[in-house]
C-alpha cells in the first residue's frame, strides 16, 4: 500500500514530455496515473460534451477535481512508487491560467490530496511540442500553463525540481536517482 509521500507528480505545460515520461517509467514497471485531462477531452468530444477548455471550461475543471481526487484514492492500493501525469494542485493552476478566482473546495483539495514534496516540472520544449486532436493550445498557452502549475504547486508548499531537455531514458533516470538518493529530503 502506497501513502502520498510515494506520490510523485509530473507537471507542467502541455506538449513538454510529460505523457511519453509517464509512459516509459510505467513500461519500467511502476505504477502510473494517467493525465484526467486528456481523458476527459477525449470522452467529451466523442459525445459531444462540453466539459472542455474551448467550451465550458469551469465544468471541465470540476470533473477534473473528481478524477484527480479518484485517482489519489485508488493510487494508495498500489506498491509506491506511484507517479502521476499531473495532480489535484494543477486544477489550482488551471484557475490561474484561466484567470479566475481559486474556489475555496479547490484549495481544500490541493491541501487534503498531498502527493511526495518534489514535484518534477516538465519545462516549455519548442522542439518537441505539437498539436493533436486533445491538444489544441498553441505553444504560448503550454509557456502560461507551465507557470501556472509553478505558482500553483509552489503556493501548496512542493519543491519543484525542472526536468532536464534530454532524451527518454535520461529523463527517466533523473527522476529516479532524485527519489533514490534522498527519498525523505
Amino acid at each position: 500500500m502506497s501513502t502520498p509521500d510515494e506520490f510523485v507528480v509530473i507537471t507542467g505545460g502541455p506538449g513538454a514530455g510529460k505523457t511519453t515520461l509517464i509512459g516509459e517509467l510505467q513500461r519500467r514497471g511502476f505504477p502510473c496515473v494517467p493525465e484526467a485531462g486528456r481523458q476527459i477531452l477525449r470522452d467529451q468530444i466523442a459525445v459531444g460534451g462540453n466539459a472542455r477548455h474551448q467550451a465550458d471550461s469551469l465544468l471541465f475543471a470540476e470533473i477534473i477535481l473528481s478524477w484527480e481526487m479518484s485517482s489519489h484514492h485508488q493510487a494508495t492500493r498500489q506498491a509506491g512508487p506511484v507517479f502521476f501525469d499531473r495532480g489535484v494542485p494543477d486544477v489550482v493552476g488551471y484557475h490561474l491560467l484561466l484567470g479566475r478566482p481559486i474556489p475555496a473546495h479547490v484549495t481544500a483539495a490541493a491541501e487534503k490530496f498531498r502527493y511526495h514534496h518534489r514535484v518534477f516540472l516538465a519545462p516549455p520544449w519548442p522542439e518537441i511540442f505539437t498539436h493533436d486532436r486533445e491538444r489544441t493550445q498553441d505553444f504560448d498557452e503550454a509557456v502560461r500553463t507551465h507557470d501556472a502549475m509553478v505558482e500553483a504547486y509552489t503556493r501548496h508548499g512542493y519543491q519543484l525540481i525542472s526536468l532536464p531537455r534530454t532524451d527518454l531514458d535520461s529523463r527517466a533516470a533523473f527522476i529516479l536517482q532524485r527519489l533514490s538518493s534522498h527519498p525523505q529530503n
